[in-house]
């Protein structure tokens, strides 16, 4: 049976995701827009490619938005958090389909984890590291996993940071069911917005992207998963099987946090906090109800 709560709280997005894949806004609107979006995030701090990493965080972060998200509006709460906290922050674009502006993440997952490899390239030689370390939300957890196994990317990074990634694809709270009730639809979508096809649980991308083990050796990983996920569902789909891996739960560190999908990602300081402790674990401490 449909849990027709969640279809109530999950058409909206899917209907956004369709008309993003089919709609060819005005170019000078998206122009502007973006243009808008790299002077914020400039202002606040990160995508500084003047920026070099102290002793004490010696590598840059990368952050890797999830699905129909940007480099922006994904990252206005961690970003901060984490140049705050003394990190070299850097955000990119990706994914993006002609004609679509500000919604990306919608193109094919093996071409954006290319994309993901070109913009390490242009942030190590922009900060003199040999190594960044990643966070990404969503798609954005899942997608460098591609990069790491199969592009190269495991000689570049040092730990992998996922706050609800779909790395073993997604029910959609059961949603992806409905489509063996329309013919066709699964083909449309993957024709107009192949991201989103490739995250559905049992997909032909997924099954050669965890062929032969969840990992790679080098890096170290680490998944950030709420029990009240919406969209990458089930949650448990979320961690990873390997060495170095660390499988959080963010209700087990404590129980009053109600942080969805999107929350987790963009609002929570308890998720954020631990992705810190991740990104440091020399200096981690306890993540609790009052983490700030």
């Amino acid at each position: 049976m449909l849990p027709w709560r969640h279809v109530r709280t999950l058409l909206p997005a899917l209907a956004l995701a369709v008309a993003a894949a089919t709609a060819a806004p005005a170019a000078a609107t998206a122009q502007s827009s973006a243009a808008d979006q790299s002077s914020q995030a400039a202002s606040s701090g990160w995508n500084d490619y003047s920026c070099k990493p102290s002793a004490r965080h010696p590598r840059p972060v990368v952050l890797v938005h999830g699905t129909l998200g940007n480099s922006v509006d994904n990252w206005l709460g961690l970003a901060p958090y984490l140049v705050d906290r003394g990190y070299c922050v850097f955000s990119l674009d990706y994914g993006q389909l002609p004609g679509v502006p500000l919604f990306y993440g919608l193109g094919p997952v093996d071409r954006s984890a290319g994309q993901l490899s070109s913009y390490v390239d242009r942030v190590l030689a922009a900060t003199g590291t040999s190594k960044v370390d990643l966070v990404g939300h969503s798609q954005g957890g899942m997608m460098p996993r591609y990069y790491l196994k199969f592009l190269g990317g495991a000689a570049k990074v040092n730990a992998l940071v996922g706050l609800a990634p779909s790395n073993h694809g997604t029910t959609l709270s059961e949603l992806t069911k409905l489509l063996d009730h329309f013919p066709g639809l699964d083909d449309a979508i993957a024709k107009a917005a192949p991201g989103l096809m490739d995250q559905v649980a049992g997909s032909d991308f997924l099954n050669r992207l965890n062929a032969g083990g969840d990992t790679v050796p080098g890096v170290r990983y680490t998944v950030i998963a709420t029990r009240y996920d919406e969209v990458v569902t089930p949650y448990r789909s979320q961690f990873l099987t390997g060495p170095g891996v660390k499988n959080v739960v963010l209700q087990d560190l404590c129980a009053s946090d109600l942080s969805e999908h999107l929350t987790i990602g963009m609002a929570d300081r308890l998720a954020f906090h631990e992705a810190a402790n991740a990104l440091d674990p020399d200096h981690a401490t306890p993540t609790t109800c009052a983490s700030k």
